[in-house]
């Protein structure tokens, strides 16, 4: 894959809609327009790339769009199934039984999407592909297996904030919801967490940590750095918000190492992959957490393209262009004002698209075409 010179086109759809063009009919003329259909053919396996939500998450896709992805991919004739990957940490979606079985109860399965589901790197997360990129971190990724094989592959995002990122988009879905878990722990082998002095010993990161990295000690929470895998997960389950990360180049890192294993991804499809972007019900944590917080800004609408970093960019300028929601995360609420930064201020956000950038995966320049 080479870099772009020139502007990415990236087609929008907002919010509204009519009697005579609901939102979903909108939706599939974007996706259209995007050239999304094209790259799936006939015969191809067709994967469609999405975060079933971990249990207790209420700001993961609607069914309703997914599944109007599926039938607008079937058109083509192709076979369209839908997947993600395992997580690293111990929640609802460690394994793959658990993970279907969560995929099923948020409004995933063959009955209500006309298509499988396939958890991509198999029942314990351990069967992956391997991808060689001479990145900077990586010179070779492992992706999850059947994400990789896929003859083709729609990348579908629920944007939001994030902890590790300051903005969840394409990349990150792509990059770390790909790798196997494996994958998973090379990307995260940068961060650690501490806890800070609000912690009370309540004990509930204890369940939370998938290798028992977290003991009490006098009432107070105690993290093992040796043993910690530095999946982060128990800052967000974290009541008190006690848990911090430890911040110095790690988030950087993070961040590089996430944007090449989307490389890993994209790379071998071609341009037989192609990317949408959901800006609704916009949390500002990832949907790995079994919680949703209030939006910090009012939903905005749908984004195609065939440039994964284009995507991001043009999703992270509309919503910061957009006033915050009062009472929510978000402090400064003002139209322009950078809503990650504002919730994230140690994070810089703009690193994933700028090494993505670096390395050929696609272009921050865009031209937003309105459908």
């Amino acid at each position: 894959m080479k870099g772009r010179s020139m502007a990415a086109k990236v087609y929008f759809v907002d919010m509204r809609a009519t009697v005579e063009v609901n939102l979903l009919a909108r939706f599939v003329d974007c996706m259209e327009k995007a050239g999304v259909t094209k790259v799936a053919g006939p015969k191809d396996l067709v994967g469609v790339k999405l975060h079933f939500g971990e249990k207790g998450c209420t700001a993961y896709l609607k069914p309703t769009y997914v599944r109007t992805v599926v039938e607008t991919l079937g058109k083509t004739g192709c076979s369209v199934f839908l997947t993600d990957a395992n997580t690293l940490y111990g929640g609802s979606r460690s394994d793959s039984i658990r993970h279907l079985k969560t995929a099923f109860e948020h409004g995933f399965s063959y009955a209500s999407m006309g298509a499988p589901v396939i958890i991509a790197d198999g029942l314990k997360g351990t069967s992956y592909q391997t991808v060689k990129i001479d990145g900077k971190h990586f010179q070779s990724v492992k992706i999850a297996a059947d994400i990789a094989r896929a003859d083709a592959l729609v990348v579908l995002t629920h944007v939001k904030g994030h902890e590790l990122t300051g903005i969840g988009g394409a990349l990150k879905n792509m990059g770390m919801g790909c790798g196997s878990r494996a994958g998973k722990l090379s990307m995260h082998s940068d961060v650690r967490p501490y806890v800070g002095d609000k912690c009370v010993g309540c004990g509930t990161c204890l369940g939370w940590c998938p290798v028992t990295a977290i003991t009490l000690k006098d009432k107070r929470a105690m993290i093992a750095s040796k043993i910690c895998i530095g999946c982060g997960e128990c800052m967000f389950v974290c009541p008190e918000r006690a848990i911090k990360f430890q911040w110095d180049d790690s988030y950087k890192a993070v961040q590089e190492k996430i944007a090449e294993y989307a490389l890993g991804v994209a790379k071998p499809k071609g341009e037989k992959i192609a990317y949408v972007n959901v800006l609704m019900d916009i949390a500002p944590q990832c949907d790995c957490y079994p919680f949703s917080d209030a939006s910090i800004v009012a939903n905005l609408g749908i984004l195609a393209s065939l440039d994964p970093v284009a995507i991001d960019q043009a999703s992270a300028d509309l919503i910061n262009q957009a006033p915050g929601v009062p009472g929510t995360l978000v402090k400064d609420t003002r139209p322009g004002s950078d809503k990650f930064r504002d919730i994230y201020p140690e994070l810089d956000w703009t690193i994933q698209i700028r090494h993505a950038e670096e390395i050929g995966l696609g272009t921050s320049k865009y031209t937003l075409v309105r459908v």
